[in-house]
């Protein structure tokens, strides 16, 4: 009975919280920028750094390293949020980062895109029916194996010459010559080290401001008797699209679907889309207290219910000690 109780109570507290308009306004604000978070592609370059270097040609070796040298731009990005965040705003740094953040993202396809076509040409490309390897099937592209990008990102073929063969690790599977095997990746791409400069632009310009201040501004924008359930929302709503968006890379990159190139500029979409909205909804909560903030929110006819017999100094205690989880 205490179970179901309790139950009750949290659907009743959640029925009244998006019942109230300014708390609703808020929470979309809030969870908006949770989800504008990771469909922008934070978590994927975090956690597939190193294979998506491998993608653009360096060794397994030097893609690790690669990848724990470019984790540190955010870390530097973090460290320039907090020095600005009480001189510029959060406004202007959100929209800042979200710009270089698209930029980043377009860069990175573009790299990628770059890379395949210098990886290395097919001879007289076209779909054969005796060589497995002469295509494969594709959503946004035809398909043929033009490049040896094409060809090493299928399984069990390989790049000799200017043909595209079946082989393994070791070499061609028939009886074909080859003096330069490439498998699984093209080896010398001269536009790769494009891609990491692109890559710690990005981590750099979302350290700035999209990975920190979506936790900073929803522990700020809701009123105090919402406060604990909302940013459980919005904590909630971000490890979802973090889990959505990471299950998915992998396959939304791989060439039967949009390609790794085509992955990116997806991210950069949703990031151009992202700036637009926020651009459009989010207001500058420095300097201002609860109260102020709150406002922010109101519309004429609201019907507000403000809480009662608590003291403003109180209030702003109360609110230096909301817990905000998270990672990005």
């Amino acid at each position: 009975r205490w179970t179901a109780l309790k139950s009750h109570s949290f659907i009743r507290n959640v029925i009244n919280m998006i019942s109230h308009p300014p708390t609703k306004r808020a929470l979309r604000l809030g969870c908006g920028m949770m989800i504008l978070q990771q469909v922008s592609g934070i978590n994927t370059v975090m956690y597939y750094a190193a294979s998506i270097y491998q993608m653009s040609g360096f060794d397994e070796k030097t893609a690790v390293w690669l990848s724990g040298f470019t984790a540190l731009a955010q870390v530097v990005g973090v460290v320039i949020s907090i020095y600005l965040i009480e001189r510029k705003g959060r406004r202007p740094l959100v929209l800042s980062s979200l710009m270089f953040v698209t930029v980043s993202l377009i860069g990175l396809g573009l790299s990628f895109y770059y890379g395949r076509l210098m990886s290395g040409d097919i001879h007289n490309p076209g779909y054969d029916e005796s060589n497995e390897c002469s295509s494969q099937p594709a959503l946004v592209w035809s398909g043929i194996t033009s490049y040896c990008y094409d060809c090493t990102s299928m399984k069990g073929c390989g790049y000799c010459g200017d043909m595209c063969i079946p082989g393994d690790e070791q070499g061609p599977s028939n009886d074909v010559s080859c003096e330069d095997w490439k498998y699984e990746t093209c080896k010398k791409n001269s536009v790769g080290y494009i891609s990491v400069f692109f890559m710690v632009a990005y981590l750099l310009s979302f350290g700035v401001a999209m990975g920190p201040l979506p936790w900073t501004i929803n522990s700020e924008i809701y009123p105090l008797k919402n406060r604990s359930l909302a940013v459980s929302f919005s904590t909630a709503t971000n490890w979802i699209g973090n889990f959505i968006v990471s299950a998915t890379f992998l396959s939304i990159s791989s060439p039967s679907s949009l390609t790794v190139y085509g992955a990116f500029w997806l991210y950069g979409s949703f990031a151009l889309i992202g700036y637009a909205w926020l651009f459009l909804s989010m207001p500058e909560t420095k300097g201002l207290s609860l109260e102020q903030i709150e406002a922010l929110f109101e519309r004429p006819g609201d019907n507000m219910q403000n809480t009662r017999g608590i003291s403003r100094a109180n209030r702003e205690l109360l609110s230096k000690f909301t817990v905000s989880g998270g990672g990005h």
